[in-house]
């Protein structure tokens, strides 16, 4: 009885969550090949394109873009691929909150931040800036923005330096996550707190909400989502530039999609932290509550679920699960945390026990943790609380591991060359 009241409560509280901000925009489906064409011409792919007059036929279009995505899952270490920007920069600059709501106490925070900012009464926080390899018709976008959180140089020199790239949820404002960043640096881990493509500065002035990341058109999303994966590697080559070894992401909703597939592409990450996750892209976005707005625009085109799923299939995570397990480095496979939701409107619970089951078949060393409330509930009292000790006790356990191991695989490689040393001298 008790489980029941509960049940209904917290499905009642996540719904009101769901439905508070009224700037969703329901914006007609378009096919977006404008969006996926230069990587495919670069490529050798453009016959995959249908001619101009036959992308207004919406059966030929969808056609086409069904064989695109075939085409990206079959290549994707090609599509996730990229040119390491050459002019990353660090930017100072007063953190802004950009707010992704109307909501009346949100704009009065947002209004709050600038006063103190122009008084200058805030501190000014140092910001990764670069092109991303993903260009867009949106300049703003294009400059990748990661506030940067080093952690204090550890008194052993010969530690590995660790560093960990975190993105937040689908309209998150600037300040989301950085809490869990300042956390990692009390482990010795730094932290890149990376705004995802059309978030926060590199939101178009045009959107209230970031829209464009995820929409109603196809190749817009598919674009987005390639230009976050790179991003992600970017941001790694960039560590790697400063002397940074070992590497993780986290990411929560959306954010987890991205990092996944960063993952997938990318055999430096070792660290995992999948916050809310979920298997195929189209499958959430016509269930779930926080994308109604998308799934009324694709549905009065005539689309059902089982197309919206192969229509976005190049992004979806369950077509990368073989490609996920088999990636390891010196025999050591990634360390993975799965939080999911009991009471989740936004990634449906059947989702994310289906990403569980796939782990589990995959023997992967993964780590399960259930969360006692909705997909927004997440963000409130008490369960974020509990969410932040999941993500903050794995990450510390995950980096103190991979330091263990490789002191083992050092000493092991050192046991080696003396027993052959030894040999040598006794023949």
């Amino acid at each position: 009885m008790f489980k029941k009241r509960y049940a209904r409560w917290m499905y009642e509280w996540e719904y009101r969550l769901t439905t508070r901000d009224e700037n969703r925009v329901v914006r007609p489906l378009e096919w977006g090949f404008d969006w996926i064409e230069p990587w495919l011409s670069a490529h050798g792919f453009g016959d995959a394109i249908p001619l101009p007059e036959k992308q207004r036929d919406d059966a030929a279009a969808e056609a086409a873009m069904v064989r695109i995505n075939d085409i990206l899952i079959a290549h994707s270490k090609e599509f996730f691929d990229y040119e390491k920007p050459t002019d990353f920069r660090l930017e100072e600059r007063h953190p802004m909150l950009f707010p992704t709501n109307v909501r009346p106490e949100t704009l009065a925070q947002d209004a709050e931040i600038r006063r103190l900012a122009e008084e200058g009464k805030t501190e000014k926080a140092t910001f990764l800036r670069f092109t991303s390899p993903e260009r867009t018709p949106y300049p703003e976008n294009d400059q990748v923005n990661a506030r940067w959180y080093p952690a204090p140089a550890h008194k052993d020199p010969a530690r590995p330096r660790q560093a960990i790239v975190v993105m937040p949820q689908w309209n998150a404002d600037a300040f989301s996550h950085n809490a869990l960043c300042s956390l990692f640096n009390r482990f010795g881990v730094s932290a890149l707190r990376l705004s995802k493509p059309y978030h926060d500065i590199r939101r178009p002035n045009e959107l209230e909400r970031s829209d464009y990341a995820v929409s109603a058109n196809i190749g817009r999303t598919l674009s987005a989502c390639r230009q976050a994966v790179v991003d992600i590697r970017c941001c790694l080559d960039w560590l790697e530039d400063q002397g940074y070894e070992q590497f993780g992401v986290l990411g929560t909703s959306l954010g987890s999609c991205y990092a996944f597939l960063a993952s997938a592409h990318d055999r430096r990450i070792r660290v995992n932290a999948f916050n809310h996750a979920s298997t195929a892209f189209g499958d959430v976005v016509w269930a779930g509550q926080s994308t109604r707005h998308i799934r009324a625009a694709v549905e009065q085109a005539g689309l059902t679920q089982e197309r919206l799923r192969t229509l976005w299939g190049a992004i979806s995570p369950v077509n990368y699960y073989d490609q996920f397990a088999s990636d390891e480095v010196d025999g050591l496979a990634k360390k993975i945390l799965l939080v999911y939701a009991e009471y989740d409107l936004t990634f449906p619970r059947e989702y994310s026990l289906q990403v569980v089951e796939a782990f589990k078949r995959a023997k992967l060393n993964f780590t399960p943790r259930r969360l006692p409330c909705g997909h927004y509930t997440t963000g409130e009292t008490p369960y974020k609380y509990i969410d932040g000790w999941y993500l903050g006790s794995f990450v510390h356990r995950a980096f103190k591991e991979l330091r263990e191991e490789r002191a083992e695989v050092a000493s092991a490689i050192v046991s080696c060359t003396e027993e052959a040393e030894e040999e040598v001298a006794v023949r």
